[in-house]
């Protein structure tokens, strides 16, 4: 597959999760509960999270933003739901090097994530994609350090 048509299957994953958001929406009983939001452009996400067990149980969001941001929540949400929170965790600090135009492990099936890798050729866009991801890991460790 061409650089190009690549570019445009993946612009088209971007597009499906931003007019179809995956787990949008809020979970009302015992959950954690992440405010945050990107100053610069205006983006700004509630995060939702049940864990049980030591997994991920649940994983909703709301808020608004731009494409990526809404985006990269749709998937982060639909990524670590039934995972492990150390699991998580790791994904989360594989997304941020794909965001820094990093390697990752080829191993790993990053589902439709891999379609926000374009971001990083865009430094202004990369906390929009990335918001959503420090808001869970913010979520994680602060429960994580609690138990």
């Amino acid at each position: 597959m061409s650089f190009n048509n690549l570019d445009q299957l993946y612009r088209q994953v971007i597009m499906d999760h931003y007019k179809n958001p995956r787990n949008k929406g809020q979970i009302e009983e015992g959950t954690l509960t992440i405010d945050m939001n990107n100053p610069t452009c205006g983006d700004r996400i509630r995060l939702t999270m049940n864990v049980e067990d030591g997994k991920v149980s649940e994983a909703k969001f709301d808020g608004e933003g731009c494409s990526i941001s809404m985006a990269s929540a749709s998937m982060m949400t639909q990524a670590i739901k039934g995972k492990e929170v150390d699991t998580a965790l790791k994904l989360s600090n594989v997304f941020s090097e794909m965001m820094l135009g990093n390697d990752y492990p080829e191993d790993l099936d990053l589902g439709d994530i891999e379609a926000l890798q374009g971001v990083s050729q865009f430094p202004a866009r990369i906390k929009c994609a990335t918001l959503a991801w420090k808001a869970m890991e913010k979520g994680l460790s602060e429960q994580k350090e609690s138990n």
